[in-house]
């Protein structure tokens, strides 16, 4: 029996516009599946902050004032709501408009979404972005999965049980667009390193290592921390000559591709990793800490190395066998399991299953 063609409405994360790379990994992640669910013949409406961008697809913009991070907030931080929030005014938008949609789809870490869902008649899916960060979101999350099972998702099995239920989640992945990435078989000699700039992602383990092994390092991606930065530039002088920004899909595919290997040195548990597969759809080894996403993606072996966490002789080994890797396997890992239909079926079967 075929699917129902459904009309989905997709609440964007509150920190900043998309396109803008304060999402993180989140911007890609509905960037993909609205484009995945669309070629599968639904309809999906994006709700998000004023200035955002998403390819193609429908979005509708909303003005006011962004939520802090939750990665920046300590463990007992309150649940706050600025004057003026974005948040309030994207939920309030959906509110008046939910009779048109057959789900509404959070992908907000944020209190607020949760602790609304019991006042919609449309129902709200929640898939969340990140792992424990907070008592109040810990308790929010608890409770819709209490009131509502099966309302929530995941990217993997290890962010799932930071919140001590993992079989709470439903366990979805992400993907991307296998077209935008050219496969690359002949690297030069620098490695790369992408992500936010931030304490959390471990920037400076991958200064280290590449700096023992004198590697060349490409560093990509948005400088959301300038007094971190400013500090790593101090111990590591090569830091700002490795600063190539935060590039759009194209540009960074080129630089990526020809690098020998991508480095993942994340403090945190990092709910995925959509750098990893961004890698492996170039054909670039992953060399990443055994700690989160990242540990479910990679191959030992056969599509990088995984190294204890926080060991830079660790990460010095795994740059010493990087040859040993195929960037063919690096590709058809990509191939086989992240591209977007896969990803989109994965998700329709979700919300069939909350629908029914």
């Amino acid at each position: 029996m075929p699917t129902p063609r459904r009309h989905y409405l997709f609440m964007s994360t509150p920190v900043g516009p998309l396109g803008s790379g304060l999402g993180g990994g989140v911007e890609l992640t509905l960037l993909n599946l609205s484009q995945g669910l669309r070629q599968r013949g639904h309809q999906v409406t994006v709700v998000a902050p004023e200035q955002s961008t998403l390819g193609d697809g429908p979005i509708v913009t909303i003005p006011g004032r962004w939520q802090p991070t939750a990665h920046t907030q300590g463990r007992a931080t309150p649940a706050t709501l600025p004057a003026d929030a974005v948040l309030a005014h994207m939920w309030t938008y959906a509110r008046q408009h939910q009779a048109a949609f057959d789900l509404i789809v959070n992908l907000a870490y944020d209190w607020l979404p949760f602790y609304l869902t019991p006042f919609f008649h449309t129902p709200v899916a929640h898939f969340v972005t990140m792992g424990s960060l907070s008592e109040v979101m810990d308790a929010a999350i608890h409770q819709v999965a209490d009131q509502y099972p099966n309302r929530l998702g995941a990217y993997t099995q290890a962010q799932a049980a930071t919140f001590g239920d993992q079989h709470a989640f439903q366990i979805l992945g992400s993907a991307i667009d296998l077209s935008l990435y050219d496969f690359c078989d002949t690297p030069g000699t620098a490695l790369a390193w992408m992500g936010r700039i931030s304490p959390e992602k471990g920037l400076e383990d991958a200064l280290a290592a590449t700096a023992q092994t004198q590697t060349p390092l490409k560093i990509l991606g948005k400088l959301e921390d300038p007094d971190y930065w400013q500090r790593l530039c101090q111990q590591f002088p090569q830091a700002p000559d490795s600063y190539l920004g935060f590039l759009p899909t194209a540009a960074l595919q080129q630089v990526v591709g020809q690098c020998r290997a991508l480095l993942m040195t994340p403090r945190w548990v990092e709910a995925f990793g959509n750098v990893a597969i961004e890698a492996l759809a170039c054909g670039v080894p992953v060399i990443a800490y055994n700690r989160g996403g990242p540990a479910e993606i990679i191959r030992p072996g056969e599509t990088g190395w995984l190294v204890e966490p926080d060991d830079v002789s660790g990460l010095v080994q795994a740059i010493q066998r990087i040859d040993q890797l195929d960037r063919r396997a690096c590709r058809r890992q990509a191939e086989q399991q992240y591209s977007l239909d896969a990803l989109a079926i994965r998700f329709e079967a979700w919300f069939e299953a909350i629908l029914h």
